[in-house]
């Protein structure tokens, strides 16, 4: 569901953008989808939490994975293709690596994966040069590729707070507060800052808003949650693996986003980096145990 939806979104994203500003979009999109899976975590049964620590960590976690990390990427896809923003995203795994070495108790960074995480950074630095994500140097390009960077960053320190310090909420009910908290602050903050002036009402900014809102949040988002909890951090960002072959395709078969050697060549590098930290990753933990006591293997998929 990650994989396969997340790599749609960019598609639906760079549509939707372009007749919605994007504080407004991403907010409303959350702040629905949010408040759906509210009501459906509460039908369930789910108590809402009452530790103000578990409280603060969801506030916290809503506000980088949607207020920085999910906003960056539709604030870049204004001037950068939908495919190539999701070629960025893929250092997801990078980050990953990092933030898990940092942690006291985290899995070291063996040679295979420094190597993977250099060379990955390299094929996206091959995409911002002239004659990769166009014929010349664009610094709308090289804005939106660090401000997926930055939200990148901010997108796995959260992945990492949820994960260690959320394992107790319920996933229907963690992926709602955090929806509904980065969602209502960035539509405030939207509002604020005068964009629904700028706002034109399309049925094509619609229908990609109501595909994000239900597929991409509540399904994908809960998805990613859920399989958050029974998965390491580094193994877990694996669907940017995934999801920028998806992007690439859909973008290039529907908008007709153009391809350029040299960009073919940066997705095949930064997809090769992911490889090898995946690799390295598989041979550091080999295999873990499932809820369900099945042991499987760490693997990419």
């Amino acid at each position: 569901m990650v994989c396969i939806v997340w790599g749609t979104t960019y598609l639906a994203i760079r549509v939707a953008v372009s007749t919605i500003p994007p504080l407004l979009l991403t907010g409303c999109r959350f702040t629905v989808a949010g408040s759906l899976l509210l009501v459906l975590a509460r039908i369930r049964g789910e108590a809402l939490p009452r530790s103000r620590r578990v409280i603060a960590d969801l506030f916290f976690v809503g506000f980088l994975m949607v207020g920085i990390g999910n906003l960056s990427v539709v604030w870049a896809e204004r001037w950068v293709p939908s495919g190539m923003a999701a070629l960025f995203v893929a250092t997801a795994p990078f980050w990953a690596a990092v933030m898990e070495r940092m942690r006291r108790d985290g899995d070291r960074i063996d040679r295979r994966r420094a190597v993977g995480i250099l060379l990955g950074f390299a094929g996206v630095a091959l995409l911002v040069v002239p004659g990769g994500g166009g014929r010349a140097f664009d610094l709308h390009l090289l804005a939106g590729a660090l401000a997926i960077q930055a939200g990148a960053v901010a997108w796995q320190y959260g992945t990492m707070r949820g994960k260690y310090n959320l394992a107790e909420v319920p996933p229907l009910m963690s992926s709602a507060i955090q929806m509904l908290t980065g969602g209502v602050l960035v539509t405030l903050i939207g509002v604020v800052l005068g964009e629904p002036r700028h706002m034109v009402i399309t049925r094509a900014g619609i229908a990609a808003l109501a595909y994000l809102t239900l597929f991409g949040s509540v399904l994908a988002y809960t998805a990613y949650v859920y399989a958050l909890k029974h998965m390491r951090v580094t193994n877990m960002s694996v669907y940017a693996y995934v999801n920028p072959l998806i992007a690439v395709v859909v973008g290039w078969i529907v908008l007709r986003e153009r391809l350029t050697p040299l960009s073919v060549a940066g997705m095949g590098i930064i997809l090769g980096g992911v490889a090898l930290v995946q690799s390295g990753a598989r041979r550091s933990h080999g295999t873990v145990e499932f809820p369900d006591g099945e042991p499987a293997e760490q693997s990419a998929a």
